[in-house]
């Protein structure tokens, strides 16, 4: 309810989970439902189908917060851009790919 009351979140837009009762719950689904936001969960068993996201936010807080002394939400808003827009998504070196840059997302 925070995220909507401060950023204008389009109707379509997928809520991806776990399968957490929180998140199953018959309240959330009607929620999501009056919104107009599509419900995702993670495959039964498959907590892998996480690993993307839980390690994007795991890189963000060991490189851009935890070193980090912010005060305000402009300060964090703006460590955030510069970690996502200045490192994350810049092309990087890929060993594997015989030191070719490579973006680290596909989005």
């Amino acid at each position: 309810m925070r995220a909507l009351m401060s950023w204008r979140i389009p109707a379509g837009c997928i809520f991806h989970s776990d399968r957490g009762s929180q998140y199953t719950s018959e309240a959330v689904k009607q929620l999501l439902s009056r919104l107009g936001f599509r419900q995702s969960f993670s495959r039964a068993g498959k907590p892998g189908d996480n690993a993307w996201s839980e390690s994007f936010f795991a890189n963000l807080k060991k490189e851009a917060v935890h070193w980090a002394h912010i005060k305000t939400r402009e300060q964090a808003r703006q460590a955030m851009f510069a970690y996502i827009n200045g490192l994350y998504n810049t092309p990087q070196a890929q060993k594997r790919l015989g030191y070719l840059r490579a973006c680290l997302t596909s989005f």
